[in-house]
């Protein structure tokens, strides 16, 4: 990756992976979870590199420092009755998000039906929530052992701008984060709102299997197709 690039005319810090696309002709933005960094998720920006060349793959850090090297979209606190977050940290980093794609596209001229974001744990909630009330920005979305937040709901786009946007839904059976549960509401919500959805259960507990990664590949290679 490339050192982190911090500048006003970007939302967030971020690193790319390198070798950069000399002209890129998609975009995927790879989010971090609750506690982590931009680097987590190096092995999947690498697969999608191999499968894409042409695909510039950004890394964003999250805004908010828990520790060192552990960053955050925003506070969650796990209790008995399921995660509670801080609604308006993830509405700020929501919006900045959508921001930072959109500079993202216009910086590299990238448009809108060539771009994914994607994310793990809580990346794929920050991923669901840009897909979800900026369809217009980005062709897909996908949460890898996520979730769709309920406090979402007031800002969702309308229905007809919704059936534009593809979704991707994977999730472990044994998950002991973000019960699977969470998948199945996802899916849920998806139908009801027109958004299409390919959604994989795997044997695995919280994280990204070999076989998530694979699937996730798969649908992103349909997504975007190399021209």
């Amino acid at each position: 990756m490339t050192t982190l690039h911090t500048s006003p005319e970007f939302a967030l810090s971020f690193r790319v992976l390198q070798p950069q696309p000399a002209h890129p002709t998609a975009l995927v933005v790879l989010l971090h979870g609750v506690g982590g960094s931009e680097s987590n998720l190096l092995d999947m920006a690498t697969a999608i590199s191999a499968q894409q060349p042409a695909t510039l793959v950004v890394l964003p850090r999250g805004p908010l420092t828990l520790g060192p090297g552990q960053f955050a979209w925003f506070r969650v606190a796990f209790g008995p009755n399921g995660p509670r977050i801080d609604a308006a940290e993830a509405n700020s980093s929501r919006l900045a998000l959508i921001g930072f794609i959109e500079q993202l596209q216009q910086t590299h001229g990238i448009a809108p039906q060539r771009t994914v974001v994607a994310g793990f744990s809580q990346g794929g909630i920050m991923s669901a929530s840009a897909g979800l009330t900026a369809p217009a920005s980005v062709a897909g979305f996908g949460i890898l052992s996520g979730r769709i937040l309920p406090e979402l709901e007031p800002h969702l786009a309308p229905a007809a701008q919704l059936t534009q946007v593809q979704a991707f839904v994977g999730h472990g059976d044994f998950d002991s984060k973000l019960p699977v549960l969470w998948a199945e509401r996802s899916d849920l919500l998806l139908t009801a709102l027109g958004v299409g959805y390919q959604s994989h259960r795997y044997p695995i507990d919280h994280g990204i299997s070999a076989a998530m990664q694979a699937d996730f590949l798969a649908w992103l290679q349909t997504l975007l197709p190399t021209p």
